[in-house]
């Protein structure tokens, strides 16, 4: 199939049905959280409720987001993408219709599904339509735009909340289907993985998915009964459940997970720093919303408007943020940016009964924006460049589920290491005391996240791409040949640097192919 140019209509008519495709699954990430308090006032919820509104949706996007990607590349990018939008939006209309929690949570983890499916084929698409010599700057406008849609969602979000409703928050997804879809199939050709092979990893996916799940059950539901068999048998068979994920995924020739890739020592040392960082995130974005609401007395609209200096210093900063970690190398900055987010945190303290906003909030914001900033552009460069250039597409699937897990982790335990009881969120004073013991919390993971990557971090690791591992194919589920297996340690080439320049990834990093080749 002859590549097309972005100077020509096709290649503008794919950029834009795969931003607003993606832009679906980025904005769900963001404006679901300022309608939390909203949703549990009308359906009557408490808060694990609230809890399993998120997590449901990021339970299913984690566990499935690697397989996405290899059903794109065997059974056709356009199609698998499609369906991911088709998906989605069918699962959005049953979530602004439910009428009871459960049905909410059962349609938002139908929604993690589609979300799945619809994320890694948006930038499959550009990889493997757009010529090689647009396609930095089509990957650019796919990054850019996506962390427009992604720093405006808590905006529209408390604006959808507070005028027609919470349900419009999930609606609104329905129209933007109906104008992708057709946009696609009309504009956008088809394209496979000119050599499929190999069996999918369907039990992989299964058995993590279901770890997490239940993982998740166990620390959502122990502040309400406590030490019991119906907290701990499911803690267990989780645990259990995990250990068989990696036990298949370490026999099988071709699976989801390839553990070869953790044979690099720096992407594993990445990873963990990833974890730590994306699991403070995803509970202080959880609870922060909560506590302007229930505790501050903002309305959503005022909520998501006062969130908005994190994603636009994110927007405006990140390009430059990743030029500084190029000079100067990334330990610094996997260092500084989650101890300045540590401290937003814990400025965020101040954010109680009573607070004015310019003095106790707006100064919490901006350390934990600039924080970001510093941390989330490196951390892209350094996953990308701690493995062979190859298979750079798979790094990034991986750091990207990695870190929605943390945060779905994060979201589950977070409560429940502060103390915040099943009602806790219908008291400002309970919620605001509890609160002021959860951001220590985060602290101290990213300040964890801080310590590992000071002593496991190299600062020439963009310099040095792949010197630790072994050769393999990008694709998920791909063979990897022994010398990979065994990371055997290669000649060094040029880095793989991350194409996408614009960074917005308060709940995961930026998903990113990386580019193959120095730029002239």
């Amino acid at each position: 199939m002859p590549e097309v140019r972005l100077s020509v209509p096709a290649g503008r008519w794919l950029v834009f049905t795969t931003v607003l495709g993606s832009a679906m699954a980025l904005l769900d990430s963001t404006v679901v959280n300022v309608a939390l308090p909203r949703i549990g006032l009308d359906l009557g919820a408490d808060l694990p409720v609230l809890q399993w509104t998120v997590n449901a949706y990021m339970l299913t996007l984690a566990g499935l987001i690697l397989l996405g990607g290899a059903l794109g590349d065997r059974f056709g990018r356009r199609r698998v993408f499609v369906i991911g939008v088709v998906w989605f939006a069918l699962a959005s209309l049953v979530c602004g219709l439910a009428p009871n929690a459960g049905v909410l949570i059962a349609a938002r983890a139908f929604q993690g599904i589609g979300g799945a499916l619809l994320t890694p084929g948006s930038l499959a698409l550009i990889q493997s339509v757009i010529h090689p010599d647009d396609r930095a700057r089509a990957i650019g406008l796919w990054s850019g735009f996506g962390g427009i849609g992604a720093a405006i969602g808590p905006f529209l979000g408390g604006w959808l909340v507070d005028g027609p409703g919470w349900r419009w928050v999930f609606f609104i997804n329905v129209p933007l289907a109906a104008v992708c879809v057709p946009v696609a199939l009309r504009h956008v050709p088809e394209t496979h993985d000119p050599q499929p092979r190999g069996r999918f990893d369907v039990l992989g996916a299964v058995l993590g998915a279901a770890a997490l799940a239940l993982v998740t059950y166990a620390l959502i539901a122990a502040p309400q009964k406590g030490a019991s068999p119906a907290v701990v048998v499911p803690g267990v068979a989780g645990l259990a459940l995990g250990a068989a994920f990696i036990a298949v995924e370490r026999r099988l020739r071709e699976p989801m997970l390839p553990l070869s890739i953790f044979a690099s020592r720096q992407f594993s040392a990445v990873n963990v720093v990833t974890l730590c960082v994306y699991a403070a995130f995803g509970g202080f974005f959880f609870l922060s919303v909560l506590d302007l609401q229930v505790v501050v007395g903002y309305s959503a609209l005022a909520a998501g408007t006062a969130l908005l200096p994190t994603t636009t210093l994110m927007l405006l900063l990140s390009a430059r943020s990743g030029e500084l970690g190029k000079r100067i190398g990334p330990r610094i900055p996997l260092t500084v940016g989650p101890l300045l987010c540590a401290a937003g945190m814990l400025l965020m303290t101040r954010a109680g009964v009573g607070a004015v906003y310019w003095r106790d909030i707006l100064p919490a914001l901006l350390v934990l924006g600039l924080g970001m900033v510093v941390v989330v552009a490196p951390l892209t460069a350094t996953v990308l460049a701690s493995v062979d250039v190859a298979r750079a597409g798979l790094a990034s699937g991986v750091n990207n589920a990695a870190a929605r897990a943390a945060g779905l982790v994060a979201v589950a335990a977070l409560p429940l290491l502060a103390g915040m009881g099943p009602e806790a969120y219908r008291s400002a004073d309970a919620f605001s005391s509890t609160f002021r013991r959860a951001m220590p919390i985060c602290a101290g993971v990213l300040l964890l996240g801080a310590i590992l990557a000071w002593r496991t971090v190299r600062s020439d690791v963009l310099e040095q791409a792949g010197v630790e591992v072994g050769a393999g194919p990008e694709r998920v589920g791909a063979e990897v040949p022994a010398e990979g297996a065994e990371g055997v340690a290669r000649a060094a080439g040029p880095p793989c640097r991350p194409e996408c320049a614009y960074h917005c990834g308060v709940s995961a990093p930026p998903l990113d192919p990386g580019e193959r080749r120095p730029r002239p």
